[in-house]
């Protein structure tokens, strides 16, 4: 514990040294447009499409399908990924858990951009869903989605934001699960149609769970780190072996959801492709030795989350 307070009064080493090596050369410390992209975190968009694909595809399957309100949730969910990875970096880098955290250097993290930047680009996005959220709303005339959309925000940014975030207890993949897959899922369809049927909450539990592996690989990756950082996630509290196994259950059992309708929507044959993707990434998770394999599973499971979630609406659509 002495160790882990001496790193944190230190600062981040990379930070330093790259100050240091700015300061050497005389030049201000520069951030470029790759940083900021980078800061979104664009590989874990897939997250945002997939359930909006499968309710959209659920909303055709009743009848009650509009591009518009679809391509109004798609923007919402996607607005909501950025500004929750944004947040997760300001949250992050303020509290020094990134001072331990072994890859790509974090805008805040770094040390290389002022941290209320990195905070008012989050607000920015949460604005950005906010604003397409109220917009679907006066289309769909369904008011109720306000509040809806407001938890969500509130969500997004207790992940690792305020005194104590529910990412840093271990309940991350249980909000994950909820709001990536089953609000998501139903949400796009209630948006579009007043036809209650089963089918999203099902749908909305598959995406979910792939929401879920990919908490959880990343997770995984970082309990050395997060260990040091004091950060209790999931991985940490259950341990390395057991990670692994929860990560193999969560991206298996949604083939559940095909096998359960496959009679009924023939075109569920083409959501068992997806797990030519799916059992590569569980064998490398299982056998995995080195972070790099587990940044290959979490890429694999982002796209394994797309397929699924295109995949299933497509075929509950025809």
């Amino acid at each position: 514990m002495n160790q882990a307070r001496d790193r944190r009064r230190s600062g981040n080493p990379a930070a330093r040294a790259a100050a240091e090596r700015q300061a050497a050369a005389g030049a201000a410390p520069r951030i470029t447009w790759r940083n900021w992209v980078g800061g979104a975190r664009l590989r874990t968009l897939p997250l945002a499409v997939a359930p909006v694909a499968a309710g959209s595809g659920i909303a055709y399957m009743v009848q009650g399908f509009s591009l518009t309100l679809s391509l109004l949730a798609l923007a919402v969910a996607v607005f909501l990924q950025i500004g929750v990875n944004y947040a997760n970096d300001y949250s992050d880098g303020v509290r020094g858990t990134d001072e331990f955290r072994v890859g790509p250097a974090r805008l805040t993290g770094s040390g290389l951009v002022n941290p209320k930047r990195v905070l008012a680009l989050a607000l920015v996005f949460f604005g950005l869903a906010a604003v397409a959220g109220l917009v679907a709303v006066v289309l769909s005339g369904r008011w109720w989605f306000l509040a809806l959309g407001a938890v969500a925000i509130v969500a997004a940014w207790f992940y690792t934001g305020g005194k104590r975030p529910y990412g840093y207890a271990g309940l991350g993949e249980v909000v994950v699960f909820v709001f990536f897959g089953i609000v998501a899922t139903v949400g796009t369809v209630w948006l579009q149609t007043d036809i209650e049927v089963q089918e999203p909450w099902i749908a909305g539990a598959g995406v979910g769970f792939f929401a879920v592996a990919v908490l959880v690989v990343n997770n995984l990756r970082d309990i050395p780190t997060d260990r040091l950082a004091g950060k209790r996630t999931l991985a940490v509290r259950i341990g390395d072996r057991a990670s692994r196994i929860l990560y193999v259950v969560c991206v298996l059992l949604p083939f559940a959801v095909p096998a359960l309708y496959a009679v009924a929507q023939p075109g569920m044959i083409l959501v068992w492709f997806v797990l030519l993707i799916a059992i590569p990434a569980s064998v490398i998770t299982l056998t995995a030795k080195t972070p790099r394999e587990l940044i290959l599973v979490l890429q694999l499971t982002s796209l394994a989350a797309l397929a699924y979630g295109v995949l299933l609406g497509i075929a509950f659509a025809f």
